[in-house]
């Protein structure tokens, strides 16, 4: 009788867990970083990924991941879904796009850019009047 009771609450246990886990499908993920003007890859570039929510706002949580000399980084098991990946680089504008998780393996090329210039409002003859659109002359 006692092996019944154990062998009924083992299969609730189990019924309850196969429940609760939902069969989400999964992707392998890869990474190439480059240089956009030469296409060379960017060794040891800080790659991080973000869960996108359905309204488009970041999720908590995430993953860095690092280039390695090929500037190419992986990752089995990301989720179905919008993913925000950001990429940093020392000297390299920084990049950051929402990518749609939809195929059993992804392959994502990012083409890092050379930093733009500063924007200067005191440029072509621009003065402090002009800093202020409100002012009246």
């Amino acid at each position: 009788m006692k092996q019944l009771w154990v062998l009924a609450f083992l299969m609730l246990a189990t019924l309850a867990f196969a429940g609760d886990k939902k069969d989400q499908p999964a992707s392998d993920l890869t990474i190439k970083v480059v240089k956009a003007s030469t296409g060379k890859p960017v060794r040891y570039a800080a790659v991080v990924l973000h869960p996108v929510n359905a309204k488009g706002k970041q999720e908590s949580g995430g993953l860095n991941l690092k280039t390695d000399l090929e500037g190419v980084t992986t990752y089995s098991g990301i989720p179905y879904g919008k993913v925000r990946i950001q990429v940093i680089v020392p000297g390299l504008q920084t990049y950051g796009q929402d990518f749609e998780i939809d195929q059993p393996q992804k392959e994502i090329v990012v083409k890092m850019e050379p930093p733009q210039k500063q924007y200067s409002i005191y440029e072509h003859g621009a003065g402090p009047e002009d800093v202020d659109p409100d002012k009246k002359k």
